[in-house]
């Protein structure tokens, strides 16, 4: 931190507050329901109804009560806290920021120490905000897996059970659209089980006897028996909702330095005025001189110049990428945005759009392309898999007219079968045949196959289409790389230095296609990770010596993205725990935004540099000034708000356009 005096508010209201209301799986908190961001509010509305009042000349009895109404909501729980702090035999700076308002007020200046409780209030507010909505996301992922599951007896009955009650070799049966209730492995059955929130595959994958499936996954067509194979306290589910709050705790040793730098502050600055007010009142001085000096002193000394001075440029730059789809969720996060050396991405959704499409038509004589997609297209119709769909999809995005199906059929693993008459669309030389005999025919879409990757190929899901049992062609279809992904993996590597880094749950093959495509080097790829694989990952990065930043956007994504140094989920198809857990998010799913957030945290940190400077100037040469000689508390109030104007303006350059473009 660059400036843990501005950060100590916080870390301060989040270690104090009071647990966040509960509330049910899959709801959010409401703002108002903490009582920082009620306290806040009040503090805040108060000062803004104050201040024009007094600016205007009015009475004292006008908006004299309003700001006893900021001092009061956003001062006495961090000086609550601050006296117990003080029974532990530990300073804080919350309460020294409360004390350096109450003197602000002793001496006249009760518009400054307004302000000051008000800044600390609301980003006590933000803060426990922040870490509500994390614990609603971590909550609301147990639903993923359904609380109870049907457990078959020993004499084949079945019975309903909670899941939690589910132990390891009980036996389940899975039904249709169901979810599974544990991890377990097949034993019997076939069906294609959609398992992208935990491993992050695009399309549902083939399951059958000996497989292993996992809880919280959805079960397709098929129904399946499954033996439990873990306890439901350690399935996948449950480890990654420890692995979040693990990930989450990691950051501590941050936190333990900021404490440590603010007791050095706060014990100096007590002792620095309990000695501007004691000495002079030793060798003489009048009793209200020598408050006055020392009320001077606590005033010029006060940090808000450095709180200004580390804000504005983080802020600034924080609505500026704002504006460009990129949100950062706390200017702790921009600032280390640009400690960035090293970025990780998830594959399927991330670098790709995470949408299956055809991308390829082989047809075997003597069908053409557009027969071949009719065809496959229309038999596809009724299908509910992703592949059908995207068949279907492909045919109508040609302006292709699909004939009825009758006789549909689905077989989890194989496929999709049904009779089509070919009377009419674009397929002529088999509507003609099936005219003269008045049959119709009798079409198969193949169950999809991962095909092999080699170098001049281009890997996919393989559907093989049959007319009347006779191969009429192969449709290859791919999870299409997003347009931007190619360069922003070469900005990335040239901002950073150090080259981006893949991190999949999808087969090897299919990651290593998709990191040629983009630019990743093969020995940057991992695949086949879980998500502890994945935050395992992150970690030994870290270890390393890097600063990590991973860009991902499913369940399975969430503990790697708490573990980063800073995580980013895309926006527009990120689960709701990517989004929580990540640290900023790409609205609208721009990966070149990346390399463009990175520039500008870097911008933001050396202003915040040149501001600490400034500040540091002010308010030495004022405390100088101060203790050396006789500052009029006028000058002094003169000096140290001239020196937070400074500051803010400096901050600020980056809310221009030309920042994010440079």
């Amino acid at each position: 931190m660059s400036a843990p005096v501005s950060a100590s508010a916080p870390a301060e209201a989040a270690a104090a507050a009071p647990a966040a209301p509960r509330v049910p799986h899959g709801s959010r908190t409401p703002l108002l329901a903490l009582p920082e961001a009620r306290w806040a509010a009040i503090a805040t509305v108060a000062f803004l109804l104050a201040l024009p009042l007094q600016l205007l000349g009015t009475t004292a009895w006008l908006w004299g009560p309003l700001y006893a109404v900021a001092y009061v909501a956003g001062g006495w729980e961090p000086g609550l806290e601050g006296l117990k702090a003080l029974r532990e035999k530990t300073l804080d700076v919350d309460l020294l920021m409360v004390v350096a308002a109450l003197g602000a007020a002793a001496i006249g200046q009760v518009m400054d120490g307004a302000l000051l409780v008000v800044i600390f209030a609301t980003s006590g507010a933000l803060e426990a905000l922040a870490t509500a909505r994390t614990e609603d996301s971590v909550r609301g992922l147990l639903d993923l897996a359904p609380a109870t599951a049907t457990r078959l007896t020993a004499d084949g009955s079945e019975e309903t059970v909670p899941t939690s009650e589910l132990a390891i070799d009980d036996v389940l049966l899975i039904r249709p659209g169901e979810r599974v209730g544990a991890d377990a492995h097949v034993v019997d059955g076939a069906s294609d089980v959609d398992q992208a929130t935990i491993t992050g595959e695009p399309l549902p994958v083939p399951k059958t006897v000996g497989d292993e499936v996992f809880a919280g996954t959805l079960n397709g067509t098929g129904a399946l028996r499954v033996r439990v194979a873990r306890d439901p306290s350690d399935t996948v589910i449950a480890r990654i909702v420890a692995l979040v709050e693990e990930a989450t705790r990691t950051k501590a040793p941050t936190q333990l330095f900021i404490e440590r730098v603010e007791q050095r502050y706060a014990l100096g600055m007590v002792a620095a005025t309990l000695a501007v007010f004691l000495v002079p009142l030793a060798f003489g001085d009048a009793l209200t001189d020598a408050l006055l000096r020392a009320m001077t002193f606590m005033i010029v000394a006060s940090p808000c110049a450095v709180v200004l001075a580390t804000m504005p440029p983080l802020l600034s730059a924080i609505a500026n990428a704002g504006r460009h789809g990129v949100l950062i969720k706390s200017a702790v996060v921009m600032e280390r945005i640009g400690r960035t050396d090293t970025v990780a991405f998830d594959k399927t959704g991330t670098l790709t759009e995470g949408v299956p499409q055809v991308t390829d038509i082989r047809p075997e004589p003597p069908y053409t392309e557009t027969e071949l997609l009719t065809l496959a297209a229309s038999v596809e119709q009724p299908s509910e898999h992703p592949v059908g769909r995207a068949i279907v999809a492909a045919a109508r995005d040609r302006g292709l007219s699909l004939h009825p199906v009758e006789a549909f059929e689905s077989e989890p693993g194989k496929g999709v079968s049904g009779r089509v008459f070919g009377g009419a669309g674009n397929c002529a030389p088999i509507a003609a045949s099936a005219a003269h005999t008045d049959q119709p025919l009798q079409i198969a879409a193949g169950s999809p196959t991962h095909m092999d990757v080699h170098p001049t190929t281009t890997p996919g899901t393989e559907v093989a289409v049959q007319v009347n049992g006779e191969l009429a062609g192969r449709l290859t279809l791919t999870d299409t790389i997003r347009p931007s992904a190619p360069e922003a993996i070469r900005t990335l590597a040239a901002r950073t230095g150090t080259a981006p880094i893949l991190l999949t749950g999808d087969h090897a093959h299919a990651a290593a296609a998709v990191a040629r495509q983009v630019g990743i080097a093969p020995g940057d790829v991992r695949a086949g990770l879980l998500p502890d694989d994945k935050a395992h990952a992150v970690r030994e990065l870290a270890d390393a010596g890097r600063t990590v930043l991973l860009v991902g956007d499913g369940v399975n994504d969430a503990p790697a993205l708490a573990a980063a140094h800073t995580g980013v989920a895309m926006g527009r198809g990120g689960s709701d725990l990517a989004l929580e857990t990540a640290d900023a998010v790409l609205v609208r799913d721009e990966l070149g935004a990346l390399e463009r957030t990175v520039a500008l945290s870097r911008r933001a940190r050396r202003l915040v540099v040149q501001n600490l400077v400034i500040a540091g100037v002010f308010i030495a040469g004022l405390v100088v000034w101060d203790l050396a000689g006789h500052l009029p508390l006028p000058l002094g109030v003169a000096g140290h708000e001239g020196s937070t104007v400074l500051v803010g303006l400096n901050g600020l350059r980056l809310l221009r356009e030309r920042a994010w473009k440079r």
